[in-house]
């Protein structure tokens, strides 16, 4: 059931301190569920020797295959180029996670699983039965709860997390997330996607987080109001 022609993308910045233990799990994983494409997406904002190391890894072992993304603008650009490079690689099946071990990479065979079982979308949930935020800040915690929250008042959701970064997805879905234009500059992407993501057949996961910084960036939480709002308004006018 694993052995489809899966993708898997990690968007990296500033990770040297907790590179080698997160390469390492990684490793231990998908060294039982071949075969698997790892795209390590890096950019500007790396201020540390995270390329560096991503490079070296990607010379000796072909299973990972470093995206060096100048270009990039915000987190959300790194998500879609990994995604559009994976799509573009021919894989059937994709799943995006954050590096530093915030996300559990043990997860990732229950995401191929729950994707193979004929689910098109698996997204993470730190929320339900078997799910946790360890190591996570109170202010963290409840800007997340805050953003689940505000998500189903304004939007209808259903899910019970709205704001995770673990998930995965279908080749046909993820042509849909690339040909999108997102509103959204930072973490509140995840939200915009699940809306946009609504009517298809999605399974929530339970996943273990881990976030030891609370610091979250004004613009982020701005741009934040300001996607909800806009999406509230689409919603009500039947518009998206």
């Amino acid at each position: 059931m694993y052995y489809k022609n899966w993708a898997l993308i990690v968007p990296l910045a500033n990770e040297a301190q907790d590179f080698k233990p997160f390469i390492d799990m990684v490793k231990f994983v998908i060294d039982v569920i071949p075969p698997g494409k790892i795209y390590l997406i890096i950019d500007k904002v790396s201020k540390d020797n995270t390329r560096e190391l991503c490079e070296e890894l990607s010379r000796n072992d072909s299973r990972f295959k470093t995206i060096w993304s100048p270009e990039n603008k915000n987190v959300v650009d790194a998500y879609i180029k990994g995604l559009t490079i994976a799509y573009n690689n021919d894989h059937d099946l994709f799943i995006e996670m954050d590096a530093g071990l915030s996300h559990d990479p043990r997860a990732i065979p229950m995401f191929l699983r729950v994707l193979n079982e004929g689910n098109e979308c698996a997204f993470g949930s730190r929320f339900i039965n078997g799910g946790s935020m360890a190591k996570s800040p109170i202010k963290r915690v409840l800007l997340s709860k805050t953003g689940t929250i505000l998500a189903k008042i304004f939007l209808g959701s259903k899910l019970s997390d709205m704001t995770s970064g673990f998930q995965g997805f279908h080749r046909s879905i993820v042509k849909k997330i690339i040909n999108h234009k997102f509103r959204s500059t930072g973490h509140f992407y995840q939200t915009e996607l699940r809306y946009l993501l609504r009517d298809y057949r999605i399974a929530e996961v339970p996943i273990h987080y881990s976030a030891p910084s609370e610091s979250v960036n004004s613009k982020s939480i701005v741009n934040s109001i300001s996607t909800l709002s806009w999406l509230f308004y689409q919603k009500v006018f039947k518009r998206f």
